[in-house]
């Protein structure tokens, strides 16, 4: 790309190309050189814009972060509408079905990462702890509809449901766990129908 030109929303840009290429070559391919070539920008520009390659991953991974606590808000706003099994079943089939998977993969894989993550966000791994606290605060506002056991422990069932979850969905190495997969997790963890 010439000098001079500007470029519009180059963090998103960047971003956008380093998820195409998460999910076709996976966390492995990842370079800087290959997320600047994805973005069709010199390679200058992604170290203009962040400190380094890590920096760069830790913002690409918060932002990401942030379209979970969006699916979030949607799954506690539909409590008390639908079945407790069925917007439990959409909301994790939908949030493993995307770039998800591969994040949490990433963060695993990166040691330096992982660091700046937890300086910036505390402990746990990013997806998988704000998935726990999405499950976890829609099971609350089920429970205080009635619409599962007083005494059902969300705390508890939140991290089981997004482990599993997470685990049949990264089994599937040749295609993503259908709807009745889910469902037929979700059924046996929350005992709900």
């Amino acid at each position: 790309m010439p000098t001079g030109i500007a470029i519009r929303d180059v963090r998103e840009q960047l971003f956008d190309a380093a998820e195409r290429i998460l999910l076709r070559d996976g966390a492995n391919a990842l370079t800087s050189r290959a997320v600047t070539t994805e973005a069709g920008v010199a390679k200058g520009v992604l170290h203009r814009h962040f400190e380094d390659f890590d920096a760069f991953l830790a913002d690409l991974v918060l932002d990401r972060v942030g379209r979970i606590e969006i699916r979030s808000r949607a799954l506690r706003e539909s409590a008390g509408t639908g079945s407790v099994l069925d917007n439990l079943t959409a909301a994790l089939t939908g949030l493993f079905g995307t770039i998800a998977l591969r994040i949490v993969g990433l963060v695993i894989a990166r040691d330096a990462l992982r660091a700046r993550l937890r300086e910036a966000r505390g402990p746990g791994v990013p997806v998988l702890r704000e998935a726990t606290a999405m499950v976890a605060r829609y099971l609350a506002a089920e429970r205080g509809l009635g619409r599962i056991p007083a005494d059902a422990d969300v705390d508890l069932l939140a991290p089981t449901l997004v482990g599993a979850a997470h685990l049949l969905f990264t089994d599937a190495e040749d295609a993503t766990p259908g709807t009745e997969e889910v469902r037929r997790v979700v059924a046996a963890v929350v005992a709900v129908g």
